[in-house]
């Protein structure tokens, strides 16, 4: 037997009591069910069947022609008759600036065709609404921006590309400053407009941002090189994204977050990210308590995570998550399966979350519980509730650390199930402080079989 899962098996008897005293009556078999009644609400864009094509508005694909006017008009044009597909065709086209979508719009981009965004930073301004890292500002426009829309999507077998010579990607080492005076705002309550972060900063926008929306589609496409998280969708109901590849390996590149959205459903996605594949939130400390819209409703299944962290919860996380479900997703290999995060900024609560049938390869943590983040703590006494979350019917190739568990006295991590959970190779197996009602039922690490309760 490994040594330090001997240690463990000495420390049960120290902290634990039988299972037979757990309680886990906060599950039932029947909570999926919940899933299916998602999968059926969830609403699809209304996009009329009508194509207007860039290159009658004028687009060239030609290395130096910029191609956004002809794009932006063709959007326009769409637009004007009630909506429709706008259609990229094969080739390169380079736009100078983003892709700004209306209501009842699909950008289309066929196969083979390709959306590279200029390289120039000063091509982003003027400055838009967006959320950066749970934060509300006035910042750089996203490479895809939509603002206030109904009925959008984007589609097709073409690439989406940030551009892998863009100067946003050298800003990385330069925001410091910036963040530090956004989240100070944002924990003060400073006003919106006075958050500004245009010219003169550097934070980085996401590649594809839809902002207070309804009806959104996400379809096959392909995206690469984006300047910050890839795919970003804030206070968006009844979204859907299937089909996606996401290949972008630049700092922050998560595959997609979840940002205050309802009634969403990501489906056969394969997401290969240097950072975390699907990464749900809802907000940064008081300005996300303030707004207190929490991201409810999700269905994720279906995968691949090949990314530094598979499933990311939080850390942004102060207008609440609940009613998530994952189901039959594969992590390849990186850092950490799962990874949930809060610290005492923020607030808020993570509860009903359901986790079971995951394939995962190798990663330094399988469960990673860090609700005393901190990175970017200011001080604050508000601690996050994360409670009734259910993780079954999961396999791990190896892992140096089975599970870490991290959570403030004043809010120990809360009513939370491993239920037949089975990983080959495992190293240390548990780092903890923090934990109430927290159970392992049918687990199996090198080996060895074991239940315990921490109460």
């Amino acid at each position: 037997m490994n040594s330090n899962v001997l240690v463990f098996f000495v420390v049960l008897q120290c902290f634990l009591v039988s299972t037979v005293y757990a309680k886990t009556d906060f599950y039932k078999k029947s909570d999926w069910k919940q899933m299916d009644v998602i999968l059926k609400k969830v609403e699809s864009p209304k996009i009329p069947n009508k194509n207007f094509i860039i290159t009658q508005y004028g687009a060239v694909s030609a290395p130096e022609s910029d191609a956004r006017p002809a794009i932006m008009q063709t959007i326009a044009a769409a637009a004007k008759a009630g909506g429709g597909r706008v259609i990229i065709p094969r080739g390169t086209w380079l736009s100078n600036g983003p892709i700004q979508l209306q209501s009842r719009i699909d950008l289309h981009l066929e196969e083979g065709a390709i959306l590279l965004f200029g390289a120039q930073v000063k091509h982003y301004l003027p400055a838009v609404f967006t959320r950066w890292e749970g934060t509300e500002i006035y910042g750089y426009s996203p490479l895809v921006y939509a603002n206030n829309v109904t009925d959008v999507a984007i589609t097709g077998k073409g690439v989406i590309d940030g551009n892998a010579q863009s100067e946003f990607h050298g800003w990385a080492k330069h925001q410091a400053a910036d963040i530090a005076a956004l989240r100070q705002m944002g924990f003060d309550g400073v006003p919106l407009e006075k958050r500004q972060f245009g010219e003169g900063h550097f934070l980085r926008p996401s590649l594809i941002q839809i902002v207070n929306a309804t009806r959104v589609l996400l379809e096959d496409y392909t995206a690469v090189n984006s300047p910050f998280w890839v795919n970003h969708l804030v206070y968006t109901d009844h979204a859907q994204m299937r089909g996606v590849k996401v290949d972008s390996m630049f700092s922050n590149n998560d595959g997609i977050d979840i940002d205050s959205g309802r009634w969403v459903v990501i489906e056969n996605n394969h997401f290969r990210t240097g950072d975390d594949s699907v990464v749900i939130k809802s907000g940064r400390d008081l300005d996300g308590r303030t707004i207190g819209r929490p991201s409810e409703n999700i269905v994720v299944r279906n995968n691949i995570f090949d990314g530094e962290d598979g499933v990311g919860l939080g850390s942004e996380m102060s207008g609440g998550i609940k009613n998530v479900y994952f189901t039959d997703n594969t992590y390849l290999k990186g850092t950490s399966a799962f990874r949930l995060k809060a610290n005492l900024d923020r607030g808020g609560s993570v509860e009903h979350v359901r986790i079971r049938n995951m394939t995962i390869g190798e990663a330094k943590y399988l469960f990673w519980f860090d609700l005393s983040y901190v990175a970017g703590y200011l001080g604050g006494n508000f601690p996050s509730h994360y409670q009734d979350i259910v993780f079954e019917n999961i396999t791990a190739d190896k892992v140096d650390t089975f599970f870490i568990g991290h959570a403030p006295e004043v809010q120990p991590l809360e009513d939370v199930l491993f239920r037949n959970i089975k990983v080959k190779s495992s190293g240390q197996f548990m780092d903890f402080k923090g934990l109430k009602n927290v159970t392992f039922s049918d687990v199996e690490i090198n080996g060895q079989k074991m239940s315990a309760h921490f109460e």
